[in-house]
């Protein structure tokens, strides 16, 4: 089996939670947010994991401990900029899974069904996606007649077409490692934030494949919409541990 790695990305400060506490480290039923995701990753076989910390990056580490490796980003310069922080920890061996860590319901057993897709469909990049009634404010994706993965589009930068869209980026990947490596170094922040977006690297690798290469891009469709969802705010924590206790 190919080697499988996981990056988390727990470096948020968590403003609307209103707490001084790193985002991640709230808890649901006496266990963090981000051990939550940690538990489902290697429930789906991640054999190294790789926690990318900013915000209270010392209080993350003593409570997660040494079970798993760290990276510190200094500056909070986007999710392109987060991952290119774990760059020698993702290496160019295997697969790399890209988590969040404020999605506490994501199970190991989806997180398993995104390994075997992106495997079976010998892909570059899986995107984890699902369909919302109300896809306001997530990043679309956007698909060809075929149904073919063409690429995501941010709300902002979506036309009126694009906004009706219903199927939504989870922030949840597979990576071939050595395609995320290649294209973090490509990775550029001429946006309006100046921010380094990973979403981005899909795009770089999209556009680099060969012709009569085929797909190297695909998006794995969850009915599971409950496990995509992040937490921001108190309300939104509430609502995760409600979740989670009723599908003990």
């Amino acid at each position: 089996m190919s080697q499988l790695k996981a990056v988390i990305l727990a470096a948020g400060k968590g403003t609307r939670m209103k707490s001084e506490l790193p985002k991640v480290l709230h808890e649901i039923d006496g266990k963090s947010m981000v051990e939550y995701v940690i538990d489902a990753a290697r429930q789906a076989g991640v054999e190294e994991i790789c926690l990318v910390v900013g915000h209270g990056a010392e209080l993350v580490r003593d409570r997660i401990g040494s079970g798993v490796q760290y990276v510190l980003q200094e500056e909070q310069l986007g999710t392109g900029h987060a991952v290119r922080c774990a760059k020698d920890f993702i290496g160019t061996e295997g697969d790399t899974m890209i988590l969040c860590g404020d999605t506490p319901i994501i199970t190991g057993q989806t997180l398993r069904y995104l390994v075997a897709y992106h495997r079976q469909h010998q892909l570059k990049v899986t995107v984890l996606s699902t369909i919302l009634d109300d896809a306001t404010g997530y990043g679309r994706i956007v698909r060809d007649e075929n149904g073919d993965f063409v690429k995501i589009v941010e709300q902002k930068d979506a036309s009126p077409e694009e906004q009706s869209i219903r199927e939504i980026n989870s922030g949840m990947y597979v990576f071939r490692s050595a395609d995320l490596s290649d294209s973090l170094e490509k990775l550029t922040n001429d946006n309006v934030q100046k921010e380094y977006y990973l979403t981005d690297t899909i795009e770089i690798i999209h556009n680099q494949r060969r012709s009569g290469q085929g797909i190297v891009v695909g998006a794995m469709t969850t009915d599971r919409t409950d496990e995509t969802k992040g937490v921001n705010t108190t309300e939104q924590l509430e609502q995760a541990a409600q979740i989670l206790r009723a599908n003990r």
